[in-house]
């Protein structure tokens, strides 16, 4: 999924689910941030102090990480592509190779137990950072479904054909030529997943014919999505009133997701962003916005840096504020994403990436 979901499907989501506008802003920042944070590393300051983050993405020409299949485990399976276990509990037995259970499966048990995880974190400072990170995981389980975190043959992709949209030349070289020589994610399959209006089909390394409805999957993850903000909410208060999905909003979604139909993710963000200031939801009109780096961004609020990429000689201003920051605060929350997901519980469900 990109951007127009991850920041303003799941913005819009958490405030159907009763969060106010800045807590939602937080959670959908978030879990698009994911998407924006390649840097890893430390960070310096000018009277001494330090602050180590990781990364939850690698930069698409950054073929040093993409080729090195243990950062592949460390980005890509605990972020993008969350093992499914062959949609079996830690209880079941699974057969086949390993790489079966390493192959993403829509809000399978391992989902599951990653969303009980966030819940049971609830009343740390870095939450609801921490929340939008695990929305972002769990609505890619739908997306990126039958793919796996790794250079893999189970990632090939064949015959590939889009229903609803031309094909280029070039694209359909790339596939194949990333097919032979770099099956890593869905890259095969270009950006075919993540774009919520189109249908298509492909042939796996099977030999199965495999046919997608992006927006039917998208709107099963917008269901699920709903439902875990709504259980987040009551789990902190048992007493508030769960509000249901009304009619009138999914028929909203659905419409934005057939309607918006730029092949670029960024335009349909944009789509989105002049939908809810619209008021097109039943939370009323909203202005909405999104700066992954530079001015305008979180981490130019913790850091004050304007570039868009890290120096090994940077040294930043410490404001006592950097503690609280959502920047500090997001890159906290990944952290104990990522060493909760690889550390307990993919173990569980005999998985062993780390």
């Amino acid at each position: 999924m990109q951007k127009d979901f991850h920041h303003t499907v799941t913005y819009v989501l958490s405030r159907l689910a009763g969060f106010e506008h800045n807590d939602s802003n937080t959670i959908a920042y978030s879990a698009q941030y994911v998407d924006d944070a390649t840097n890893s590393g430390t960070v310096q300051f000018k009277n001494g102090a330090m602050y180590s983050r990781i990364s939850s993405a690698h930069g698409t020409y950054d073929l040093h990480h993409h080729v090195n299949q243990h950062e592949n485990h460390l980005v890509w399976v605990p972020f993008h592509f969350l093992p499914g276990n062959d949609g079996k509990t830690s209880e079941e037995a699974t057969t086949g190779k390993f790489i079966n259970k390493l192959v993403c499966r829509p809000d399978s048990p391992v989902a599951r137990e990653m969303l009980d995880m966030c819940v049971r974190d609830a009343y740390k400072n870095y939450a609801l950072h921490r929340l939008g990170i695990t929305m972002h995981v769990y609505a890619d389980t739908f997306a990126h479904k039958g793919f796996a975190g790794k250079i893999h043959e189970v990632n090939k992709v064949y015959d590939l054909k889009l229903e609803n949209e031309d094909l280029s030349y070039l694209d359909e070289k790339k596939s194949k030529g990333l097919t032979e020589r770099f099956p890593m994610g869905h890259g095969a399959a270009l950006e075919c997943p993540d774009k919520p209006y189109l249908r298509w089909s492909y042939k796996n390394a099977l030999g199965e014919i495999i046919s997608r409805d992006n927006t039917e999957d998208f709107m099963h993850a917008v269901n699920t999505l709903h439902a875990e903000l709504c259980r987040y909410r009551y789990e902190l208060d048992d007493s508030i009133d769960v509000p249901a999905l009304l009619d009138e909003d999914l028929k909203q979604i659905e419409s934005n997701f057939k309607t918006f139909t730029d092949p670029k993710g960024d335009n349909r963000h944009e789509m989105w962003i002049e939908s809810i200031a619209k008021g097109e939801f039943s939370f009323g009109e909203q202005e909405l916005s999104y700066v992954a780096k530079g001015e305008g961004s979180w981490k130019y609020d913790a850091i004050e840096q304007k570039s868009f990429f890290d120096s090994f000689n940077d040294r930043f201003n410490y404001r006592d504020s950097f503690l609280d920051s959502d920047w500090k605060l997001f890159h906290d929350a990944l952290q104990e994403h990522r060493l909760t997901i690889i550390h307990d519980v993919l173990p569980k469900y005999g998985i062993c990436v780390s």
